[in-house]
């Protein structure tokens, strides 16, 4: 994109908010409305474009992208007005008579990077809430994702206002470009390297940022002697790491905590159910490209690391697919343990004792996310108390992501900032602090000269003894 182009896009948004258009319920709606219509519209077009993109099975494409944005827009859609709304809030007594509201408003002109992983969703999401909010924006779509990211440029701005939301394609050139400018807010969804980077060039204007980034986010296991409750939580520790995207997802199961004499019997039935979901029935996504392949054939070809192999292991350069693969105790000094997976590779680290897991997560960065599956309430307190991450999911995988109440984002290396929901509404946002005063009644304490009253009556007021303030009105004093 050439310079003069970018300057002149901006500008035109820039002109629009400053219109005051987008400020009202009825320009918010219909772009909301324009989304679901494109979500309607092109549902089949969008499943052709995930399965170029990540060799997506419709269903899955359904369920983490188009379904879950549906939801959430029709959820924004039915709290608008309520989310617009000034918020009253109470004052105190000494100020009488007044009143104070928090008004959220605009921020003004946001950039919202996409991700590659769920291309559709993860460009979507975060403009729901900043039209929610009222902002203009420009997105910068998932250069990884061509066939996602062309559809997304090319026909999404058939359902919106092109005035107030502009689409971007291009490389790494084309969102260093972006950076450079100064934004009202900037949104980023991806690795921890680029997100350093983004954060770096926004500091240059004081613009906030919303990082959405990733990490290793642990599953503990604890031994379940009920086999209806094991088998359910297999299930659900397979689909919350091969499920989304073949591994390839920020909030996916990372690695497995489990005592030693538990890991045998989990294993089993771990292997049962891989090869049941997605060996025997070929609905696994495959790896983005082949530099992400590589990197995980990488992962797997350190020789310690390919002793621990316990199941699967191949791969398929032409098809750019990796069998899930579990693997018991790598070495943890290994790249394996150290840098987030983002691929279907399972490793398992046993522990004498469950209750050992809480610190082995501990002494690590803190995750996006924690799973933990067990019937044990004292080590759900104690791994709620002891452990910090961005969320906690007892006896499931992934499903926060999908609650709209639920605020979703990271703690220290895995992002700051949260959205979905009105959490996405505030992040988008500022609260307005607004107050009314009257004439009416003036306490001439506050200003000098001052006196020992007038501390006296500094000391009420702060004390909120609004009982000592009215007798020393009255010229009483209060024993």
């Amino acid at each position: 994109m050439e310079l003069v182009e970018l300057e002149e896009l901006l500008n035109e948004v820039r002109q629009t908010f400053k219109s005051g258009k987008t400020r009202s319920f009825s320009w918010r709606k219909r772009q909301l409305e324009g989304i679901l219509e494109f979500l309607h519209d092109k549902e089949q077009d969008i499943f052709s474009a995930l399965k170029q993109d990540l060799g997506k099975h419709k269903v899955e494409a359904f369920r983490d992208e188009v379904g879950v944005l549906i939801k959430s827009v029709n959820y924004a859609l039915s709290n608008l007005k309520k989310w617009m709304a000034s918020q009253k809030v109470r004052m105190p007594w000494a100020f009488f008579p007044s009143s104070a509201e928090v008004l959220p408003e605009p921020l003004g002109v946001v950039l919202i990077f996409s991700s590659w992983n769920f291309p559709i969703g993860l460009a979507l999401e975060p403009l729901i809430g900043a039209i929610s909010a009222g902002n203009v924006m420009v997105l910068k779509t998932a250069e990884l994702a061509p066939a996602s990211s062309d559809l997304i440029a090319n026909v999404l701005p058939l359902y919106l206002d092109n005035k107030a939301i502009k689409i971007i394609q291009g490389g790494q050139f084309v969102g260093e470009q972006l950076l450079d400018c100064k934004w009202d807010k900037i949104f980023f969804t991806g690795s921890e390297r680029v997100g350093r980077i983004v954060m770096t060039k926004a500091a240059k204007h004081l613009t906030p940022v919303v990082l959405e980034l990733g990490g290793k986010c642990p599953t503990i296991v604890d031994t379940l002697s009920n086999l209806r409750d094991l088998k359910v939580a297999v299930r659900r520790i397979v689909g919350g790491k091969w499920g989304p995207c073949c591994g390839q997802a920020c909030i996916g199961v990372d690695y497995l905590l489990v005592e030693d004499k538990f890991a045998p019997i989990l294993i089993d039935l771990l292997k049962t159910t891989i090869k049941r979901f997605y060996i025997e029935s070929d609905n696994i996504s495959r790896i983005v490209n082949k530099q992400h392949f590589q990197r995980l054939c990488d992962l797997l070809n350190e020789s310690s690391v390919r002793d621990s192999i316990a199941f699967g292991g191949s791969s398929d350069y032409e098809t750019l697919k990796v069998e899930p693969t579990i693997l018991v105790n790598p070495p943890l000094e290994s790249l394996l343990m150290t840098k987030e997976i983002f691929g279907p590779l399972l490793p398992i680290i046993t522990v004498k004792k469950i209750e050992d897991s809480i610190e082995f997560i501990s002494e690590r960065p803190k995750p996006l996310a924690i799973y933990a599956f067990t019937k044990n309430e004292h080590l759900k307190q104690r791994i709620i108390a002891e452990t910090s991450s961005g969320s906690i999911t007892f006896n499931d995988t992934m499903v926060q992501y999908a609650c709209d109440a639920l605020p979703f984002g990271g703690v220290g290396l895995s992002g700051f900032g949260k959205y979905h929901g009105k959490f996405s509404f505030d992040a988008f946002s500022h609260g307005k602090a607004v107050l009314r005063r009257s004439f009416l009644i003036e306490f001439v304490c506050r200003y000098p000269p001052w006196n020992d009253m007038k501390l006296h009556f500094m000391r009420c007021l702060y004390r909120f003894d609004y009982i000592g303030l009215l007798l020393m009105c009255l010229g009483l004093k209060k024993e």
